[in-house]
């Protein structure tokens, strides 16, 4: 379709890539330009074109993240115990939930499909390509509404980490999981598990006691 219609006008857009490039033009290049992306533009062969490799990209994207997600933060996990990503077992962490137990599949699940893949990687990677997108004219605009909802989840991110003492993020929060630190933190399969242990450290306490 380019070179079609760069014939049909005899314009060069391998060499306008930019404003400054548009601006060197003279004002008959200018319109001959003009009425090139105008015809283009209009062209539903194009458009359809367009619009067929922009929801390809999208959905190769999306599938993407959503594999190395379900490969690096979901199913290592499950083999590594203890929430456990490579990274966290290289470095001694894990993830349990905030009562201390066991983090379970569906908690690991909407950890890391709900908060990681959706609201902290495809909501802002979505608005990117709409804003990218736009440029050409095949996806709608998000106008102020998508950078704003990027900007607050940023915000959001930096102050929960502040101001939670777990340091957690949107993730954790949503999952009501915390990372812990193996060394110094156990973490039991059950709470009855958890009661049990405290039952008996709290009777090998009071045996040691002299009163």
């Amino acid at each position: 379709g380019i070179e079609y219609y760069s014939q049909q006008y005899g314009v060069d857009f391998e060499n306008i890539v930019s404003q400054s490039d548009f601006d060197a033009l003279t004002e008959e290049q200018k319109q001959n330009y003009e009425a090139a992306v105008n015809a283009m533009n209009e062209d539903a062969e194009i458009l359809n074109a367009l619009n067929v490799i922009v929801r390809m990209i999208v959905t190769i994207v999306s599938v993407s993240v959503f594999l190395a997600y379900l490969v690096i933060e979901f199913v290592l996990p499950l083999i590594l115990k203890n929430g456990q990503t490579v990274g966290k077992k290289v470095f001694g962490l894990g993830v349990m939930r905030t009562s201390g137990v066991r983090i379970s599949v569906r908690s690991l699940f909407v950890r890391t499909f709900l908060g990681k893949y959706v609201v902290e990687t495809m909501v802002p990677v979505l608005v990117i390509m709409m804003i990218i997108f736009n440029a050409i004219g095949v996806m709608p605009s998000p106008g102020l509404f998508g950078p704003i909802l990027v900007l607050v989840l940023l915000i959001a991110q930096i102050v929960m980490v502040a101001a939670t003492k777990t340091n957690s993020m949107i993730h954790d929060m949503v999952s009501d999981c915390v990372v812990v630190d193996l060394a110094s933190q156990m973490i039991f399969d059950d709470e009855q598990a958890m009661i049990d242990y405290k039952t008996k450290k709290a009777a090998e306490e009071a045996a040691r006691s002299p009163y």
